[in-house]
């Protein structure tokens, strides 16, 4: 079974850094086009990045020019390198794998159980 498991997050200072990772397992991770996305508390879900099978990228305008996705097939692990963190990052980070608009996903058949992320002082 589509098994995707995040790892990675923390609490970092308002400028700082986090690396996302999420390990995949189940299904031929090269063939599909992958996503990050995230919740803060009381909202809903929010789109923040894409990566198709041939490594274009698409990213949220919030998270444009401080976050960067990449994958590595060989190792079926999905990343996103975050900088210049902001305390509205602050929320659980998850992988999905999305069914429609690769570009700017509204569906996704799997998503993993996350990773908090909190950027405070």
């Amino acid at each position: 079974q589509v098994q995707l498991v995040e790892s990675g997050g923390g609490l970092v200072q308002p400028g700082g850094s986090l690396r996302l990772s999420c390990a995949a397992s189940g299904f031929i991770f090269s063939n599909y086009a992958m996503s990050w996305v995230r919740q803060a508390p009381g909202k809903g879900l929010e789109w923040v990045s894409s990566i198709s099978s041939g490594s274009l990228t698409r990213y949220a305008d919030s998270v444009k020019g401080r976050f960067a996705i990449a994958r590595d097939n060989a190792k079926n692990t999905l990343y996103l390198q975050m900088n210049n963190l902001k305390p509205e990052d602050t929320a659980v980070y998850s992988c999905a794998r999305p069914t429609t608009n690769w570009s700017r996903p509204t569906n996704y058949d799997h998503r993993g159980q996350g990773t908090q992320v909190t950027v405070s002082s």
